[in-house]
């Protein structure tokens, strides 16, 4: 078993390739969670913009879901990437960081169905900390095992582990805004994820 465990694991592409597919049934369910208006419900244009209306938090939070996924996805291929080799554990770890990205089609219906309750977003905000921490993990897993590419300064090592924890904090942020309302909180997570997306040069927001 102990052979075994030396050498289960190390094919990174293999990884990668993995990953790259369950990232796209996970993004490709979000959008089968979304229903257009039943036909039979609808008998004029006022109707269908009134029917449509009532489906914009489910695509709000479909769009948002699908920038998260994408940001997660950067994040994971750019370990990937930095990595010399893996080994069982790391691999495992990444398996665990998967398994949460399996879980976003579900939490994303959940809070574009109920996005008016704060347990809702709380469960879709449980989500993101589950992918942050598990994403973290494995990052710090991968440098103290010295899995990293040798040509990598600690300084870049420090900045990815600081980029998730100030991302994750950005998220606990807008997820205690659902105090007040959830909608301040929806909002407040867009703004983080067009800041990881677009990076604009405000405030040293693109450093982050």
């Amino acid at each position: 078993m102990g052979q075994y465990n030396q050498i289960a694991g190390q094919n990174l592409e293999r990884l990668a390739a993995l990953s790259d597919g369950i990232f796209a049934v996970a993004m490709t369910l979000l959008v089968i969670d979304l229903h257009a208006p039943a036909s039979e419900l609808i008998h004029n244009n006022a109707g269908l913009a009134d029917a449509l209306r009532d489906i914009i938090p489910q695509i709000i939070v479909f769009f948002m879901s699908f920038i998260t996924l994408g940001i997660f996805w950067v994040g994971q291929q750019t370990q990937l990437n930095n990595l010399t080799s893996s080994d069982r554990d790391l691999t495992w770890l990444h398996l665990l960081f998967l398994v949460f990205v399996t879980l976003v089609p579900f939490s994303t219906d959940l809070m574009g169905s109920f996005i008016q309750y704060r347990l809702a977003l709380l469960i879709y905000w449980g989500n993101i900390l589950l992918l942050g921490a598990a994403l973290f993990i494995t990052w710090r897993y991968a440098v103290a095992k010295a899995l990293v590419k040798p040509e990598m300064s600690a300084a870049v090592e420090a900045g990815i582990e600081r980029r998730i924890i100030i991302a994750q904090s950005l998220y606990a942020f807008g997820a205690a805004l659902c105090v007040f309302n959830t909608y301040y909180s929806l909002g407040f997570i867009v703004l983080v994820q067009l800041n990881y997306v677009f990076a604009p040069r405000v405030l040293g927001l693109n450093k982050l």
